[in-house]
């Protein structure tokens, strides 16, 4: 199937949530004081996912669906790593309602790069 986007606009989705990805977790590990200590290792979670499926959006280029597989990591990116940031960040675990959404994208997206 044919790509909408040129390989080179998920490389660049990747790169910016890359850089974001890094300055996020480097704010969770220095800056990042929660008055409950569970939410640090929220945070962590949220970036840790981030990372790694920013580096997984390189791969976009290389899967016979790109934008189906790009799409979904950047919602998955988008619905679970936001909501555990947001969830840490507020100490509410209500703002965390997006992350299973997330989590499917991703599991979708990783699926989408197998057929």
């Amino acid at each position: 199937m044919a790509s909408v986007y040129s390989p080179s606009t998920w490389t660049k989705v990747a790169a910016v949530s890359g850089a974001a990805a890094v300055g996020l977790g480097a704010y969770g590990a220095h800056a990042f004081k929660p008055e409950n200590p569970v939410y640090k290792e929220v945070w962590r979670t949220g970036n840790l996912y981030h990372l790694v499926h920013s580096a997984a959006l390189l791969a976009s280029p290389l899967v016979k669906r790109p934008d189906l597989y790009g799409s979904l990591l950047t919602f998955g990116i988008v619905a679970f790593s936001g909501s555990c940031y947001l969830s840490a960040a507020f100490e509410n675990r209500a703002l965390g309602v997006g992350a299973p959404f997330g989590g499917f994208a991703f599991i979708g997206a990783w699926l989408s790069a197998a057929f």
